[in-house]
């Protein structure tokens, strides 16, 4: 354990009481979520993240578990430090509606029979794991997320998140997702799947009371998925043709080569923290994801309000670029503030999960906010309302300034004059400034970021803005020309 950990953490439980209704139509009256935070919430609770997790993973991200001999499955960057920095940011990570990792899914005991559900328990979407979610952020009474970030099918409750509340989360990064699963993923899916029926353990499901797990089945479910995390280039850097434990071929049915005993190692190892019929419930849900309407992705972005950032990565050949540019050319056709970036990796799909560097220098660019107080010009021209438009023109002139606001001897804001006001004096022959200046004024705070201002200032097409206190007083300017540069 070092300095740039959250150090030791416990997985805490949040019970729903009432009933979840379901995509399916079906309804679950108890649900349990399992989930751990790291760092404190603020006194606004603006500075929450949520973290979603891939297909198999749980709500252990960061930390240690007492006599754990690995930290959580995101610990290369959650922390104090990097760029979720626990000192800055409430993280929050929750595992998902259909796990088995303290969330209720088929392996829960269902309260109308005391018994586990097994294939009692309804089909689930992602949709419903991120309906389950929300309620657990309702709990912190937090009402708008900094940030909602998730690789995988992590990325594909992020996407969620943004069409189903899109108010809810300032910034979004999905990364490595899709937002749809294609006929190869789906078909990945459901081969695993088979193998897991096919086990005469499975039992239709109810194998919890004879205490044998479908072992072969599942672990050969893992094995395929597994494949599909890695690209060729880093199963050739890893095993190559490498022999494993012996100088020479065998010539029978043995394990000859290293990259067979990796992939029976994982699958031997899955099967030992893994439940047979959550893997089920859960490639089930990720095969029906599918945000478009109508066979259009554009319109199913098009209520997204968040600022995000899609990540890809070069390597990735279960969830490609292309499916993470498609994400882009749809938001991009709503408005919506995206920007892309492709992680560049040999690891395959799992490169969200092992690229240190990368990650921790996108999230922490992405994350960053500059506010106006940052980029205001300060020590700038007032003028008083009884003023005339000859002084106006002086004052814009001698400053080189085009927009001037009007004050009171407190220097509260009452109004703005503008260059073009001054051009409009002359056509109507006005010689005062309360004849041509503007009285709606729209202003800003010194504390509001530099992106609500600028979404701002395109709404109502104004070039400036002055900055005020709670009590109306100025304290400066800010224009598009600065946004532009520091956004530049």
């Amino acid at each position: 354990m070092n300095k740039e950990s959250v150090g030791v953490v416990e997985t805490k439980y949040f019970h729903i009481e009432e009933p979840i209704d379901l995509d399916s139509g079906e309804v679950i009256d108890e649900v349990t979520v399992a989930y751990e935070t790291y760092g404190e919430l603020n006194k606004e609770k603006s500075n929450a993240i949520l973290i979603c997790h891939a297909l198999t993973g749980d709500a252990h991200a960061a930390g240690w578990h007492e006599g754990d001999k690995k930290p959580g499955w995101w610990e290369i960057v959650i922390g104090p430090g990097k760029a979720l920095n626990t000192e800055k940011y409430f993280i929050i990570c929750s595992n998902v509606l259909g796990g088995c990792k303290g969330t209720t899914g088929p392996s829960s005991i269902n309260p109308k029979t005391g018994k586990e559900y097994g294939l009692d328990f309804p089909v689930i979407t992602i949709g419903d794991m991120v309906k389950v979610q929300k309620k657990l952020i309702d709990s912190f009474n937090v009402t708008q997320l900094a940030a909602i970030i998730g690789g995988s099918m992590g990325g594909m409750q992020v996407l969620e998140w943004m069409v189903s509340y899109p108010t809810m989360m300032k910034k979004a990064i999905p990364i490595a997702t899709a937002a749809m699963s294609s006929p190869q993923q789906i078909a990945f899916n459901a081969v695993g799947r088979q193998s897991i029926f096919s086990d005469p353990h499975w039992k239709g499901g109810n194998y919890y009371e004879s205490g044998v797990i479908p072992r072969n089945g599942l672990s050969l479910a893992r094995m395929i998925a597994h494949i599909t995390y890695l690209s060729d280039e880093s199963m050739d850097i890893k095993f190559g043709r490498g022999l494993q434990d012996k100088d020479e071929i065998s010539y029978d049915f043995s394990l000859d080569f290293q990259v067979e005993s990796y992939l029976k190692h994982q699958g031997e190892t899955f099967v030992k923290r893994f439940d047979a019929n959550s893997y089920l419930y859960i490639t089930k849900a990720v095969d029906l994801f599918d945000l478009s309407i109508n066979d259009s992705l554009i319109d199913g972005f098009k209520n997204v309000e968040a600022k995000v950032q899609v990540l890809s990565v070069d390597s990735d050949w279960l969830y490609p670029t292309e499916q993470s540019t498609d994400i882009v050319t749809a938001l991009n056709a709503n408005n919506v503030d995206v920007s892309f970036s492709e992680i560049k990796s040999n690891y395959g799909h799992d490169a969200f999960l092992l690229e240190k560097g990368q990650l921790n220098y996108l999230f922490a660019n992405f994350l960053s906010e500059s506010v106006v107080e940052d980029l205001m010009m300060e020590n700038i021209a007032t003028i008083k309302a009884d003023a005339d438009v000859v002084e106006a023109a002086k004052l814009m002139l001698d400053r080189h300034v085009t927009h001037i606001p009007v004050v009171t001897d407190e220097n509260k804001l009452i109004g703005i004059v503008t260059s073009w006001d001054l051009s409009k004096s002359i056509a109507t022959d006005s010689n005062h400034l309360t004849d041509i200046m503007t009285t709606t004024v729209k202003y800003c705070n010194a504390g509001d970021t530099i992106e609500e201002i600028a979404r701002h200032m395109r709404k109502f097409d104004i070039s400036c803005l002055p900055v005020v206190d709670e009590d109306m007083v100025v304290l400066g300017l800010i224009t598009t020309d600065q946004i532009s540069n520091l956004l530049s």
